[in-house]
């Protein structure tokens, strides 16, 4: 007995010893794996068991998203990165728990829908801590999405309110800030081989103390990157603006009372998550299913399978993701699952649900499923830095089951809509400014994605980003004052570039871009879909087709403009195909680059992707294919071959009874290509991924994964995956040049040499 006795004796000493020296808080996966509103609190409690008002709730809400839309245009209106210009920000207000109760009327919703889980992280590890607490005038500082976040070049500001002693909510204000010290400058770096070459990883720390930035720590975090102006500037544009939020909160607590606030932000969360379940109910049981495939790691091209299967059971939904690629140990693509369910909350309130407030509780009704290891549920230690291919991925998957399941309802909420173009097509940038400054950030052109086709219209031309619907894409002639970037020529859209369909996508636009006034300057781009179709079409319509990265190089183009401007036509298809530049280089490539210098003049060339098309293109109507020849959004060629209209190329009329005859004449050609199932099945099938092929996930069977490591194919259970190891594409290419210089030598032997 005493034995026993001294064992639980000592049992409890090491307990205690663990509890009180714990060597390092990692990311908690009891938070990181819970997209959950938790259980109310007992204040909660109290005040919705006995009711409110409807009308105070109503008005309570009211002025707490006036308030939030006052701080969020205070961040856009002073902030100093580029993304504060163009409204990649938001403001945000939650439970004393930290549950997402309301975001700004015009902020990204993704970045607010991730900050729950730092406040959690701080509640649980920070508030009892004799060194840190938590304490009115605190604030802290986070940007690591292991902990919580989209990627790391977001920074949010987080403070407790409290009123009377109490704390009773949690107010925040993110900002993409772009540069964060990472291994090529923007905070974007496609290079990044381990989370080490991220740059600033911030897991939530205080750095606000009596409502006052704590300077060492500012100093510190300045001293971490390339631009440190901004990382000050933005700093303070965060503390000010959240600051503001909790001034009118303040007046709601004064005006209304504690209980008024804490009621109307719970049932908020609950209101919602009610009118989720009842809408999920609509929908018909059984399961619906979709796949993409980002084709590069942005290292090297690829085939990557992410697999989606969304099954309905009464009011709850399944999300399953398994059979899906596994995951990078060496390149930045990877995303953990509490990123990827945030832009999952994204794309519900963007393109399903638009109507509903936007707000944590949407997730509640649903379940996930992920493979451990995998791409879209990656490991504390994979890189992350360029999570925005899955994540961007995340926005589109659900619209095509959500689209068949939704179709046959008798009221919808939004149109049927086909997926948006989903790639962060822009040009990120770094070096010395015209000024002599350093910098590094990204372009506003991501914000021009085309909108996908609709059950009743054609998509919007570059309408927004996919997971910021309210965002815009800048000032041109501002950002050319204080970077050394240039514009040449209209943000013009690009022709015939897009999903067709009975309603085509909305086209996206060229962006062709130089440098002057700077001798160290670089470009990266970050994109998938320059090799597979990155969107896929609904309802039988196409996808977008590929875009790829252009490149005019050993010139410089202001010298050729002052002898010759009538000669250069900044069209991305004309420049390539005539090459109207004498003694330049052209060149084609992926969009994915790592970062590279350019010298002034040398032009780079990309293009915002269109949407996806949305039904058969046979039944687009005739007019439109006219009205788009007309607008010079396709080409004639484009009438012809895809939708089979034919047109008089000088008046634009259409030849109605020629266009049905060569419609008919179309369809009866597809039943004569056609075959039967079982032959297709037979033909098209093959037993695993051909040889040749770098593919990465399941084939036919989700529990089944392949991928290539270190330049080998492997196979494994998807309970078991392995994390995959790219060679390094410098490596690969002196191996196949020596090879090759060696084969040289062979034959010069041949002849005696």
């Amino acid at each position: 007995m005493t034995n026993v006795s001294n064992a639980f004796d000592e049992q409890k000493v090491l307990a205690k010893f663990l509890e009180e020296n714990t060597l390092f808080h990692a990311p908690d996966p009891e938070i990181m794996e819970d997209h959950r509103v938790g259980a109310r609190n007992e204040m909660e409690e109290s005040v919705l068991s006995k009711g409110m008002d409807p009308h105070l709730v109503n008005e309570v809400r009211g002025r707490l998203l006036a308030a939030l839309d006052e701080s969020n245009t205070m961040i856009e209106q002073m902030g100093a990165a580029p993304g504060a210009k163009w409204g990649d920000i938001v403001a945000a207000i939650f439970t004393a728990n930290g549950d997402l109760s309301m975001i700004s009327p015009h902020g990204v919703v993704g970045f607010a829908g991730c900050c729950h889980y730092p406040i959690k992280f701080i509640s649980k590890y920070w508030k009892d801590d004799p060194t840190v607490g938590i304490r009115d005038g605190d604030g802290f500082i986070h940007n690591d999405a292991r902990y919580g976040g989209i990627h790391n070049t977001d920074q949010s500001t987080i403070v407790p309110l409290f009123w009377k002693g109490k704390l009773v909510a949690w107010l925040s204000a993110t900002i993409h800030e772009g540069e964060n010290g990472a291994c090529e400058p923007g905070g974007m770096p496609a290079a990044a081989e381990s989370k080490f070459d991220e740059g600033l990883k911030m897991s939530p720390f205080k750095i606000i103390e009596n409502f006052q930035i704590r300077r060492d720590l500012q100093t510190f975090l300045q001293n971490s990157v390339r631009d440190p102006k901004l990382q000050y500037e933005d700093m303070k544009v965060k503390l000010h603006s959240v600051l503001r939020l909790r001034e009118r909160v303040l007046k709601v607590l004064e005006e209304f009372g504690e209980e008024a606030l804490i009621g109307t932000l719970r049932k908020n969360l609950e209101d919602v998550e009610v009118e989720v379940r009842r809408r999920i109910a609509e929908l018909p049981d059984g399961t619906t299913r979709v796949v993409a495939f980002p084709d590069s790691t942005l290292r090297e091209n690829v085939l990557m399978k992410f697999n989606l299967a969304v099954t309905v059971k009464g009011d709850r939904m399944l999300l399953d993701f398994r059979g899906s690629s596994p995951e990078f140990l060496n390149r930045s693509i990877n995303t953990n699952q509490a990123s990827f369910k945030t832009i999952l909350l994204t794309c519900f309130l963007q393109n399903i649900w638009p109507d509903l407030p936007q707000t944590l509780s949407i997730l509640s009704p649903m379940d996930f499923i992920f493979d451990e290891k995998s791409v879209l549920n990656g490991s504390f230690d994979t890189p992350q830095a360029m999570s925005l291919i899955p994540l961007f991925k995340a926005m589109t998957l659900p619209t095509i089951p959500m689209a068949k399941l939704s179709y046959m309802l008798p009221h919808r909420y939004t149109s049927i809509v086909a997926p948006q173009y989903d790639q962060p097509a822009t040009l990120i940038y770094g070096g010395l400014t015209q000024h002599t400054e350093q910098v590094g950030n990204f372009c506003a052109d991501i914000n021009g994605n085309g909108q996908g086709g609709r059950a009743n219209a054609d998509g919007e031309h570059s309408i927004s980003p996919p997971f910021a619907a309210m965002c815009d894409i800048g000032e041109m002639e501002l950002i050319e004052e204080e970077i050394p970037i240039v514009r040449l020529g209209a943000f013009t859209l690009a022709k015939d570039r897009v999903g067709f369909g009975m309603y085509r996508g909305g086209l996206g636009y060229e962006q062709i871009a130089t440098t002057r006034g700077t001798g160290f300057w670089g470009f990266m781009t970050g994109c998938t879909g320059s090799v597979f179709t990155p969107s896929q079409p609904l309802f039988g319509g196409y996808g977008p087709p590929v875009y790829p990265l252009c490149k005019i190089r050993n010139i410089d183009i202001f010298e050729k403009l002052k002898s010759a401007p009538e000669n250069i036509n900044f069209d991305i298809i004309d420049l390539m195909n005539n090459q109207p530049i004498e003694g330049a280089t052209y060149s084609t490539h992926d969009m994915g680059m790592t970062f590279e210098l350019v010298q002034p003049g040398e032009v780079y060339m990309i293009c915002q992707g269109g949407g996806s098309g949305y039904g058969d293109v046979l039944l687009r109507d005739p007019a439109l294919v006219a009205k788009d020849l007309e607008e010079e959004l396709i080409s004639h060629e484009t009438a012809l071959d895809i939708y089979k209209v034919i047109i008089d190329p000088v008046t634009h009329f259409v030849d109605e009874i020629a266009t049905k005859e060569l419609r008919e004449a179309e369809r009866r050609a597809r039943i004569a290509r056609g075959k039967s199932f079982d032959d297709f099945i037979q033909e098209w099938n093959t037993a695993e991924p051909p040889a040749y092929l770098p593919y990465f996930g399941s084939w036919d069977d989700r529990n089944v994964i392949y991928g290539v490591s270190n330049g080998q194919r492997i196979r494994m259970d998807g309970d078991k995956l392995n994390s995959m190891f790219m060679p390094n594409p410098k490596d690969v290419l002196i191996g196949e040049l020596q090879a090759e210089l060696s084969r040289a030598r062979l034959e010069l032997a041949k002849f005696g040499v």
